[in-house]
C-alpha cells in the first residue's frame, strides 16, 4: 500500500513526494481513510509511529476542497515542542498547497501572535493556556473551526489540562470532526472520548508497551553516585545521540553543566529556559551539535528525532505510561534503541509496574570497574541550591534599616563605609 491509494489532492501528494514518503505506517494507514470520511477517530499507538501525518495529511485534504476563510482546524498539544513540530510537519507536507498555518503558545510575544492570526491562517496548533488567553482577549475566531485534534491526550491529563481543555471546548462548534490521538488510555482518557467524539472509530496499533525495537537495561546506584556512572557510562557505549530524563529543571541543568565539563557536546532543555534558549539547544540535537540533550518531561514532549541511539533515565519517571514516553523517544521508524535505567532502592515498585507492561524482567547491569562502594560526602553540594536570603532581610539590608534577629533583639544594620577615591588631588 503507498499514498497514492488514499486519493489525496494532488498537492498535498506531490508535498508527501517531495519528502520522500511511500509506505504508510500502521497507524497512517487504518487512521487517515475514516478520517478522511468525516468520522470522529480515537487513535492509539506507541509513540514514534507516525500520527502527525496520521491527522495532518486528511486535514490538509479536507482544507483544500474548502473555502479559504479563517480557522478551520485547531490542534491541541501539551508543549511548545510538539506545537512546532507538529506546525513545521504542517508547512513540510502542505508547502505546496498554500494553507496557512500558526503556533500559539506561552513564553513568547502574544502580540506576534495576534498578528499572525490577524494575517490569516487555516490551521492553529496552539497549547491551552495561551489559546485560552486568546480566546478570553477575543483575538482568536474559532467559530468557523471543522476540525478538532487533541494530540499526545495522556500527556495533557498528566500535566493537568483537562479543566482547560473542557474550557476550549465550550468554545468551539458544535457541529465539528474531532480527532483523539495518544499513546496510552488512561481512564479520563476514556471519559473524555465519551463526552467530546460522537461515535469514534477506535483505532489501535499494537499495545502501549514501549516498541520492541527498543532493549531495556536497568542500573542500580546511589543516589549520589548517578553524574559519575553516567559520565563513566558513556564512556564505555557507543552513542550517537542520547536524551537523558531528570525529576527536575534544576537538575537537568546540572547535569548538562557536569557532561560539559567531562568534554561532551551537550544542552539541556528545561522550563527555565526561554523560548529562544529552548529552540536552540532543540535545533543543535536535531543537527548534531549536541550529542546529549538533557531534559525533564514536560521539556522533552515534541521531541522527534529518529536518529537518537539511547534513552537514558537518570530519574525514574512517576509511572509505567511515563516510561512508556520517554523510551518512544529511541527505536523509532523501525530503528533499534537502547533504554537505560538508573534506579535507587525507593524505585522498585515502578520496577514492578514497568516490567507487567513489558512483560519481562528487565536485566539488571552493573559497569565493571566503577567504584559503587565510594562514600556520599558530607554534604554533596552537587545538586544543592544556594542558600535564600529571607526577602524581608535583603529589603532591611538595601534600606538600612535595623534587623530584627530571631530572638527580637536588635541589631543596627550594617552601614556602608563612605566611598573614598584611590587618586588624591595635590
Amino acid at each position: 500500500m503507498s499514498f497514492i491509494s488514499f486519493n489525496l489532492h494532488p498537492q498535498i501528494t506531490a508535498g508527501v513526494k517531495a519528502l520522500g514518503y511511500d509506505t504508510p505506517t500502521p497507524v497512517q494507514r487504518e487512521a487517515i481513510p475514516p478520517v478522511l470520511q468525516g468520522h470522529d477517530v480515537m487513535a492509539l499507538a506507541q509513540t514514534g509511529t507516525g500520527k502527525t501525518a496520521a491527522f495532518v495529511l486528511p486535514i490538509l485534504d479536507r482544507l483544500m476542497k474548502g473555502p479559504r476563510r479563517g480557522v478551520r482546524a485547531l490542534v491541541i498539544a501539551p508543549t511548545r515542542e510538539l506545537s512546532e513540530q507538529i506546525c513545521e510537519a504542517i508547512r513540510s507536507l502542505g508547502r505546496q498547497t498554500g494553507l496557512r498555518s500558526t503556533t500559539v503558545y506561552g513564553g513568547v510575544s502574544m502580540n506576534l501572535q495576534i498578528q499572525k492570526l490577524r494575517a490569516g491562517v487555516e490551521i492553529v496548533v496552539a497549547c491551552p493556556g495561551r489559546l485560552l488567553d486568546h480566546i478570553g482577549q477575543g483575538t482568536i475566531n474559532l467559530s468557523q473551526m471543522e476540525v478538532l485534534v487533541l494530540d499526545e491526550a495522556d500527556r495533557m491529563f498528566d500535566m493537568g489540562f483537562l479543566p482547560d481543555i473542557r474550557k476550549i471546548i465550550r468554545h468551539v462548534p458544535a457541529k465539528r470532526q474531532t480527532l483523539l490521538f495518544s499513546a496510552t488510555m488512561p481512564d479520563d482518557i476514556r471519559s473524555l472520548v465519551q463526552e467530546v467524539l460522537h461515535a469514534p472509530v477506535i483505532v489501535q496499533i499494537g499495545h502501549t508497551a514501549p516498541a520492541d525495537t527498543v532493549c531495556h537495561a536497568l542500573y542500580p546506584v546511589n543516589q549520589h553516585l548517578k553524574t559519575a556512572l553516567l559520565i563513566e557510562l558513556l564512556h564505555h557505549t557507543d552513542t550517537e545521540s542520547v536524551l537523558i530524563f531528570t525529576r527536575t529543571k534544576h537538575r537537568a541543568k546540572r547535569v548538562g553543566q557536569q557532561l560539559e565539563k567531562a568534554g561532551y557536546r551537550a544542552a539541556s532543555l528545561q522550563g527555565n529556559l526561554s523560548q529562544n534558549k529552548r529552540q536552540e539547544a532543540l535545533d543543535g540535537f536535531r543537527d548534531g551539535s549536541y550529542q546529549i540533550l538533557v531534559a525533564t518531561d514536560i521539556a522533552a514532549r515534541g521531541i522527534d528525532v529518529s536518529s537518537i541511539s539511547h534513552v537514558i533515565n537518570y530519574d525514574m519517571p512517576d509511572t509505567a505510561d511515563a516510561y512508556t514516553h520517554r523510551i518512544g523517544r529511541t527505536g523509532r521508524a523501525a530503528k533499534t534503541g537502547d533504554a537505560f535505567t538508573f534506579i535507587v532502592r525507593e524505585d522498585e515498585d515502578i520496577v514492578r509496574s514497568i516490567e507487567r507492561v513489558l512483560g519481562e524482567k528487565v536485566e539488571r547491569r552493573t559497569l565493571d570497574g566503577f567504584d559503587y562502594k565510594k562514600s556520599a560526602p558530607v554534604r554533596d553540594t552537587e545538586f544543592a541550591r544556594p542558600p535564600r536570603t529571607p526577602q524581608r532581610m535583603r529589603q532591611q539590608r538595601t534600606s538600612g534599616a535595623p534587623i530584627r534577629t530571631r530572638q527580637g533583639a536588635r541589631q543596627p544594620a550594617a552601614v556602608r563605609k563612605p566611598f573614598r577615591s584611590s587618586v588624591h588631588s595635590s
